[in-house]
């Protein structure tokens, strides 16, 4: 005889346990101390031996519900399947997915790379993930990372202005999936459903003095030294007469000049268009360069940081001291290159293709801008010192 809702709810509790019955092995258990426990008596199909399956409590599993769970446990023993280790196996199964989190997997995918990245693009991607996706996916089981919880990590990074690390958060992503997914621990790459949805963002023109502000920089330059930190002072000269990248500068090692025969050799990792890079010294330059080695004489960095002497100063240092010196929205480190483009040409008269082979602006696998690099070197040798030149005698005229 089947058992009631009535009959459930009002079943007492003796001085030992006590089953009702409902058909089929399906059992309300009710314990001495209290208690009323869904069971499934059975007969294993894999082990040949009784066993119960725990269906859940009464009343928050009610009669109706528990018919149902035990109807699909029924249908497994049919079937020859032993609910007990199914459900085990659904358990390690679970434990491992949410083992399996973005974290774990983004970095032994991280691991897995380094052979084929440089020291500076391992450590700059590694660094992305810690600062701007880790914190809020990191400890997401992989394979429920919803869409919009990926996409929201990158807006978190849109959303400070960080346009282009929005749009590489979903690319490492997209290599992260990829990664699961031929490790066996995620089925869809989602990564690869959002791209296009980080819209670039419009292109900027970079702040620039023009050449008749030359000598009013140099002077109020100066009027600040007082003020900067004497290697941000050098690094701003060094800049203005070598017109390379930020990110170039500021990672320079001593290992990379030769100061007897006054060139540096900028490696090609640290170089965006990844081609090794010359850039002739001026004299001036190379005062520059032993004067910072006189100051700090540091082993391995021109411009080291002073918060952690095994890296170099911060790409901000540039920004911070031309805003100290008044130049915010005026002036800025690309601002350098493009300042020293139009003036080579326009006051020292050399044609476009010396200068802009000096900025490196040649596209990656073109053979011919490579050989032009080559072919203009010693105009270029010539030139940086008489751009140095020309910086000294507009500041000394004014």
């Amino acid at each position: 005889m089947k058992l009631n809702a009535k009959q459930c709810e009002k079943a007492k509790y003796g001085k030992d346990p006590s089953k009702m019955f409902d058909g089929k092995g399906l059992y309300l258990h009710l314990h001495p101390k209290g208690g009323k426990y869904w069971r499934y008596k059975y007969k294993s199909p894999t082990r040949g031996k009784e066993d119960v399956f725990s269906i859940g409590v009464y009343p928050e599993i009610s009669l109706a519900e528990a018919r149902e769970k035990h109807k699909v446990a029924h249908k497994m023993v049919t079937d020859g399947i032993d609910p007990k280790e199914q459900e085990k196996d659904f358990a390690n199964q679970r434990r491992i997915e949410a083992s399996n989190t973005f974290e774990v997997i983004a970095r032994e995918w991280h691991t897995h790379k380094l052979a084929e990245w440089s020291n500076t693009n391992a450590e700059t991607i590694l660094n992305r993930l810690e600062k701007d996706v880790f914190p809020h996916i990191g400890s997401m089981p992989i394979k429920k990372i919803t869409h919009a919880e990926l996409l929201g990590a990158a807006n978190v990074a849109k959303e400070r202005g960080a346009n282009e690390l929005a749009k590489r958060i979903i690319q490492m992503s997209k290599h992260i999936y990829q990664y699961a997914i031929i490790t066996g621990r995620a089925d869809k790459n989602i990564a690869e459903d959002l791209k296009g949805l980080i819209k670039p963002k419009p292109k900027q023109h970079f702040a620039s003095i023009e050449a008749r502000d030359i000598p009013d920089f140099m002077r109020d330059l100066e009027r600040h030294r007082p003020h900067l930190k004497a290697q941000t002072y050098l690094a701003v000269k060094f800049m203005m007469l070598t017109f390379v990248r930020t990110s170039e500068m500021i990672g320079a090692q001593w290992d990379e000049f030769d100061l007897d025969e006054n060139i540096w050799i900028v490696p090609a990792e640290r170089m965006k268009m990844n081609n090794e890079h010359i850039v002739p010294l001026s004299s001036q330059a190379v005062a520059i360069l032993k004067e910072l080695r006189r100051i700090h004489n540091h082993p391995k960095y021109v411009f080291p940081s002073r918060v952690s002497h095994d890296k170099p100063m911060s790409n901000n240092t540039i920004l911070m001291a031309l805003d100290r010196m008044g130049y915010r929205s005026k002036m800025t480190g690309h601002g350098f290159r493009l300042l020293a483009m139009s003036t080579i040409m326009e006051k020292l008269g050399y044609r476009r293709e010396v200068p802009d082979a000096q900025l490196a602006h040649a596209k990656r696998g073109d053979v011919a801008r490579a050989y032009e690099r080559a072919k203009f070197l010693d105009d270029r040798i010539k030139m940086m010192q008489e751009w140095a030149d020309y910086l000294d005698e507009v500041t000394r005229n004014e």
